[in-house]
């Protein structure tokens, strides 16, 4: 049976199509099976009326005293657990380079979905896996070494001091260019890379420097926007721990692979395309391992998909990569059990990969891979997050300094790219918030001290940043603009935030609040709500765990954001109809009070599930 909600508040809270479900199995119209329904329905506790409306709708209209009269109740129950747990994947930025405006759409998705889930009562395994073995990594190396001639010491003194990251921003561009102007210099990519794979060597030495320096910036960027993990997958040890040897020998086992023996891919280990499109035979078959008996991307990640399920009976060794300033800590795989921790990850019953749209068709033939071996149960629990990309507004370029070309000034959006050294990296893109937003926290707060002001823009600007960020669907390309993220009116993060701050000054204005269970009574409540925009408030402040199910059905946190800017302007409303502090009746001036209190709280839980904290002043 389904619940809808009537389009007109008037017809009551809910409406029940069940009789329209029922009429082809009964033969009968709907309204008479609605009528006969109301008639034997005994009396559900919360429920005041039943009523049959149109062609066969039950309406229900609940009882408003009853549910205000619990609601003011303690002792609400959480959510319950979900039975194993949920691993999400996210972040995975090639550790190459600083983070740019791109990755952290990724990011503040992942991280707001696993909010999503964990408040949903669901227990969930955040992990960010380092390609660090990847052609990004040796681009970097192969700049320092063939390019600027460092030895691993000097990149230790680069890494000592500060912005490691961006230097090597602009090495990954240099030497980028320095591929298209000498095609013949691509052989030290292929050189690096192999000493890299191989664990050995001065070019082995550098990469590691570089990928777990660049880490810790990465990770330092995160946590700037509230964002942890729990562990750290890295991909050198996916390769020694031979991970990947043992998903081929499933393969090969299962017939999910096959060595092709002519034409273009003679000599591969391929998945025919009729694995990852049964409509397709004419589908190309998708390279697994290369005729030089390297594996590509998509093989790799067919073994760690293996691994996230626990299908390989192998696990990582771990080691504490860093404790946040909570004290959540937070693990990095190791290829040795010598000072290992004894932790264990992995082993989860659904898996959902944030990775961009672009990468679509890749995640199917991992799903491929696990129908191939008979894992069916794993494969439709292999979520890929999609999302589109994030783009600069021309505007937005301007204000950063970046020169654009006419042609670039009259398009909607900008695209960024790290191999061009076009792009906005993450710290400045937040740097430049935060001064925005406390040049006007200082205007209208003299009094506060200037660690105060700071403070509260840096909450401002995060959550600036993460409500635009979150406001739009998964598929939609976002255009960034500064003026557009910061305003406090709009659907905005800072609106939001304002409506919390506000709630928060009415109670504070208030004082010592009553015992609202002593003082609201049912028949309290029940007459206080005969006040019809009164009991659409309740019902606003009432709807953030249907909210959170619906989001989480869809797989959608911008209905999470949407839900925060409604309650803010419906609170708003409330704020502009009622004056709380005013009230002279003592019944409902703690009933506005109340009120009051639950769209401070809920405003507040729903920022939390955003990842956008409440200032204390704005």
């Amino acid at each position: 049976m389904t619940l809808e909600q009537p389009r007109q508040a008037s017809f009551g809270e809910f409406a029940i199509p069940a009789a329209f479900q029922l009429a082809r199995q009964l033969k009968k119209a709907p309204r008479a099976i609605a009528e006969e329904l109301v008639a034997e329905l005994p009396a559900i506790a919360g429920v005041k009326t039943l009523e049959v409306a149109g062609g066969g709708y039950i309406n229900l209209r609940l009882d408003r005293g009853a549910l205000a009269f619990a609601a003011v109740s303690p002792g609400q129950s959480a959510g319950a657990a979900g039975d194993g747990k949920v691993i999400v994947e996210h972040t995975n930025i090639n550790p190459n380079k600083a983070a740019h405006i791109g990755h952290l759409r990724n990011a503040i998705l992942g991280d707001t979905f696993v909010r999503m889930l964990r408040a949903s009562g669901q227990r969930v395994e955040v992990q960010n896996y380092i390609d660090n073995t990847g052609v990004q990594v040796a681009d970097v190396v192969v700049g320092f070494h063939y390019l600027d001639g460092k030895k691993p010491e000097d990149v230790r003194a680069l890494i000592s001091a500060e912005k490691f990251d961006f230097y090597c921003w602009d090495l990954y561009a240099k030497i980028s260019q320095h591929y298209k102007d000498n095609p013949d210099s691509l052989q030290w990519r292929r050189d690096t890379l192999h000493a890299i794979e191989a664990g050995q060597g001065e070019l082995a030495e550098l990469g590691r420097l570089v990928a777990d320096a660049i880490v810790e910036c990465h990770m330092n960027t995160m946590w700037r926007l509230g964002i942890q993990y729990d562990v750290l997958p890295r991909e050198s040890e996916i390769l020694h721990l031979k991970f990947w040897a043992s998903a081929f020998e499933q393969l090969k086992e299962r017939k999910a692979i096959y060595l092709e023996t002519e034409g273009k891919n003679a000599g591969c280990w391929v998945m025919p395309g009729s694995a990852f499109d049964e409509n397709r035979e004419d589908q190309d078959s998708k390279v697994i391992v290369r005729s030089n008996g390297t594996v590509t991307y998509v093989g790799k990640d067919i073994a760690y998909q293996m691994w996230k399920f626990g299908l390989l009976g192998k696990d990582f060794y771990y080691q504490p990569f860093r404790t946040y300033a909570d004290g959540h800590p937070v693990f990095v795989s190791t290829a040795t059990a010598e000072g290992a921790a004894p932790v264990s990850f992995g082993g989860g019953r659904k898996v959902f990969n944030v990775i961009d749209s672009r990468q679509s068709y890749l995640q199917d033939v991992v799903v491929a891979g696990l129908k191939a071996l008979n894992y069916h149960e794993q494969a439709a629990n292999s979520i890929h997050f999609s999302y589109e990309m994030v783009a600069m507004s021309p505007r937005a370029c301007v204000e950063l300094g970046i020169e654009l070309s006419a042609e670039d000034q009259a398009r909607p959006y900008v695209e960024v790219s790290g191999r061009k050294g076009l792009g906005v990296k993450a710290d400045d893109l937040i740097d430049k918030l935060i001064d925005s937003a406390l040049a006007e926290v200082a205007s209208r707060n003299e009094d506060k001290t200037a660690d105060e002001q700071f403070d509260a823009a840096s909450a401002i600007a995060i959550g600036a940043l993460r409500y635009f960020m979150l406001k739009f669907t998964r598929n939609t390309v976002i255009a960034f603009d500064f003026q557009e993220a910061l305003s406090f009116t709009g659907e905005t993060g800072p609106y939001v935030q304002y409506g919390a701050v506000r709630a928060g000054k009415i109670l504070q204005k208030a004082g010592a609040l009553p015992d609202f269970a002593q003082v609201l009574t049912p028949a309290v409540c029940a007459a206080l709500l005969e006040d019809e925009a009164l009991w659409q408030h309740l019902l606003a402040v009432s709807r953030t765990g249907q909210t959170l199910n619906s989001a989480l059905a869809a797989g959608e946190p911008a209905q999470m954001a949407r839900f925060a800017f409604q309650l803010a302007q419906q609170y708003s409303s409330f704020y502009r109809d009622y004056p709380v502090i005013q009230e002279t009746g003592a019944e409902k001036r703690a009933f506005l009070l109340w009120l009051t209190a639950q769209y401070r709280a809920q405003l507040e839980q729903t920022l939390g599930m955003l990842g956008i904290t409440v200032p204390a002043f704005m």
